[in-house]
């Protein structure tokens, strides 16, 4: 019989009693979480709804910005984001794998599809956490691999690439590419601190308007088991997304497009460093269409680097000859301007101290001529003289306050800024009268251009038509109504400035004469032409260095339209005007838009061409009388009174406004050539007898016989030709004896 060792059984016992107390504590425990349902403080079924419980996120659509008529300009649009699954576990059957295998084919494929190095997408491939020493689940491509079209996601998944796939996205589309890009701007994607991405206006509108244009993100929360799949008996908790609003703009994407084509041509005929212009309605104040050159593609972001600034709004400059439109209209408000009245042209000093004022042609100017044609001319010397004797200094400040000039308008746009009024000294008074020293933006002169084509009434610009919340059956949330932002002008004086400025482009005086010209329309306006000012000091120099402009409006009686065209030094030669690639911005643009709009061509009352009359035996004053009746510019030679000869003979036509020569009885004097072709030249010579020699090409800039000299016939006559560029050209600046603006002499 075998005997039991005592050890045994105390072992036994302590056993027990372990198991016992170990089994006791469990029961405890398992008693606990029933009661209290917690685990260290941590609520178990809130850990429980958690594990299973899944949350989506349902993307919002940004906001769609659509021109006045409801077409889309910048709109959200499906596009798919590329990654890369590098996790082995994703992986079940070796034969269908569903992770990176091969990382550097992948990557040598990849690189032949997306804009990525091979050597980058392999360090993405290949990359560990430096913490856990492992691969991460996945991995994205950045900007190459974000916005992908249907095209370029079917090119990928050709290659047919274990681990790449696709998340689906939405990126912003800009169906009409280059098209008033810095007003309507661009987004990008920026990384959240949620490792989410999410659309940002960095440009323009988008900018500006972010806010209304980001809508707020929804979620879907919903139960499932270990695998993620959706419980049979488990409830969908919805949160729906909150679409960004809708903006609709003034634009009309038709002369938009005008505008854009127009630009297109010049930009690459004439390679300016600057374009800028400007449609819009005067009776509104809405802008139908905006642009400018440099430019960029909101989707690929080429040209960017060029400018980011939305010249309209954000560049002040010295306006040239187009502020003389304002001017002229204080004076006739004023009273004080007759365009029958006449003044000396070609200098004018304001005071004792200061360099006088010249005329824009070497301070010759066109002798003793009314202020019509000093208008006509765009003489600075005419509209020094209104500033100083006539409105006065302290009354001409004020119309510049009235027509907005001090301030910005206003405009819907972002980082707008003012005009920069120099109005100190004397000279700066006076030659803020005729656009220079003082600098406005292209945005303050349409503006203040309303005020002439809406009868007085200045117009506050606007780019928003109205917002609309798609959330909510398109409810208008804001609508934009035209805004009187001044009258500075009486309705009357508002159409004797448009009569007016209809001559600088009629007459052919005028400095707008033959460049802007529309068949059928009767236009108003008035040239510009602006010195740049030189980073060293003073304006830069040369021919090319001008900011060559044009504000004009259409019909001239009605206008429906202002359009305002400026041009930084365009590459011309010395046979072309600086006129001409403004011209040919302008002209399409008006046309076109006048047509699109149905608004009809006045009919023709009279021909363009009129019957020489036979004017010799009659005394000066019926002979000038006859001539001027018709349309004709009667030019004399000699101090007699009667006529003996005239050229054209009776019964040739000419153009309306072209001259006739007629030669009188007495001696015989010479004319004031400047500025004539040589046809008319020829004219004189052959009337005079007069032995003609020309220099040069273009229009007559010097005479060696001095205008009212007499003559004898068979003596030689000398001129000297200009190309139509020299017109527009200025005198080099001369520094001033009391440190006042040096430069005084604006062209055109």
């Amino acid at each position: 019989m075998i005997k039991k060792q005592p050890n045994i059984n105390f072992g036994a016992a302590i056993l027990f009693v372990i198991f016992g107390l170990l089994f006791f504590v469990l029961v405890y425990r398992f008693i606990s979480i029933q009661v209290t349902g917690e685990i260290r403080g941590h609520v178990l079924a809130a850990k429980a709804q958690q594990k299973y419980e899944k949350e989506k996120v349902i993307e919002a659509r940004r906001g769609t910005i659509y021109d006045r008529n409801g077409e889309a300009i910048a709109t959200d649009t499906n596009s798919y984001k590329l990654i890369a699954i590098l996790d082995k576990k994703m992986t079940t059957n070796k034969n269908k794998p569903h992770h990176v295998v091969d990382p550097d084919k992948t990557a040598r494929e990849l690189a032949k599809v997306i804009d990525m190095k091979e050597s980058e997408i392999y360090r993405l491939l290949t990359k560990v956490n430096p913490t856990t020493n492992k691969k991460p689940f996945q991995v994205e491509f950045g900007k190459a691999g974000r916005d992908l079209s249907n095209q370029k996601k079917r090119e990928i998944e050709d290659l047919k690439l274990p681990g790449i796939t696709f998340i689906k996205d939405t990126k912003r589309f800009y169906p009409n590419g280059v098209f008033a890009s810095h007003l309507i701007g661009y987004v990008e994607k920026k990384e959240t601190d949620k490792n989410r991405t999410e659309t940002v206006g960095m440009l323009g509108l988008e900018q500006s308007l972010n806010d209304i244009l980001t809508g707020k993100n929804g979620k879907v929360k919903y139960e499932s088991d270990i695998w993620g799949y959706l419980l049979s008996d488990s409830e969908e908790h919805v949160t729906p997304a909150q679409n960004g609003q809708d903006v609709y703009l003034t634009i009309d994407k038709k002369i938009q497009t005008f505008l854009e084509d127009s630009l297109n041509k010049v930009e690459s005929k004439y390679k300016p460093k600057k374009i800028v212009a400007v449609v819009a309605d005067p009776k509104t104040g809405e802008i139908l269409a905006m642009g400018q050159r440099p430019s960029f593609h909101p989707m690929t972001k080429e040209g960017i680097s060029e400018t980011w600034h939305n010249e309209v709004i954000e560049n002040s400059f010295e306006p040239g000859s187009t502020m003389k439109i304002f001017t002229l209209g204080a004076a006739i408000e004023e009273g004080v301007f007759n365009p029958n009245d006449t003044y000396q042209s070609g200098q004018y000093a304001v005071d004792n101290r200061s360099r006088p004022v010249r005329d824009w042609n070497e301070g010759r100017g066109w002798g003793k001529i009314t202020y019509l044609e000093g208008v006509q001319r765009s003489s600075n010397v005419a509209f020094a003289k209104l500033v100083k004797e006539k409105i006065g200094f302290d009354n001409y400040e004020k119309y510049l306050t009235s027509f907005g000039f001090d301030r910005p308008t206003g405009i819907e746009l972002p980082k707008e800024t003012g005009g920069k009024i120099v109005y100190n000294w004397p000279l700066e008074k006076i030659t803020t009268g005729f656009g220079q020293g003082t600098a406005i933006t292209p945005i303050q002169q349409v503006q203040a251009a309303t005020a002439i084509a809406n009868d007085g009434n200045m117009m506050k610009p606007h780019i928003i038509s109205k917002i609309v919340d798609p959330n909510h059956d398109d409810k208008i949330v804001k609508q934009t109504k035209p805004e009187v932002s001044g009258k500075p002008i009486s309705a009357n004086t508002a159409k004797q400035v448009r009569d007016v400025l209809e001559t600088v482009v009629s007459s052919p005086k005028g400095t707008g004469f033959n460049y802007f010209k529309i068949e059928g329309y009767d236009i108003a306006g008035k040239t510009g032409t602006a010195q740049i000012p030189n980073p060293q000091g003073g304006y830069l120099t040369g021919r090319q260095n001008y900011v060559f402009s044009f504000l004009g409006m259409a019909p001239k009686d009605d206008p429906k339209l202002v359009v305002y065209v400026a041009v930084q030094q365009p590459e011309i030669d010395i046979h072309t005007s600086g006129a001409e690639p403004v011209a040919e911005v302008f002209n399409p643009v008006m046309k076109s838009s006048l047509q699109y709009l149905n608004i009809d061509p006045v009919k023709q009352t009279k021909p363009p061409y009129e019957t020489v009359p036979n004017v010799t035996g009659m005394s000066n004053e019926d002979a000038i009388k006859r001539l001027n009746s018709k349309g004709m510019n009667a030019v004399v030679i000699g101090n007699g009174t009667k006529i003996m000869k005239q050229l054209p003979q009776d019964g040739s036509t000419l153009l309306t406004g072209e001259k006739v020569m007629i030669r009188t009885d007495g001696d015989l004097s010479i004319p004031d050539m400047t500025d004539w072709s040589l046809r008319d030249v020829m004219k004189i010579a052959k009337l005079g007898n007069l032995q003609l020699n020309s220099v040069g090409n273009g229009y007559v800039k010097k005479q060696n016989i001095k205008p009212g000299v007499v003559f004898k016939e068979g003596e030689y006559l000398i001129v000297e030709l200009e190309p139509p560029i020299e017109k527009y050209k200025s005198e080099e600046e001369q520094p001033s004896d009391e440190g006042e603006e040096d430069n005084i002499e604006v062209k055109d």
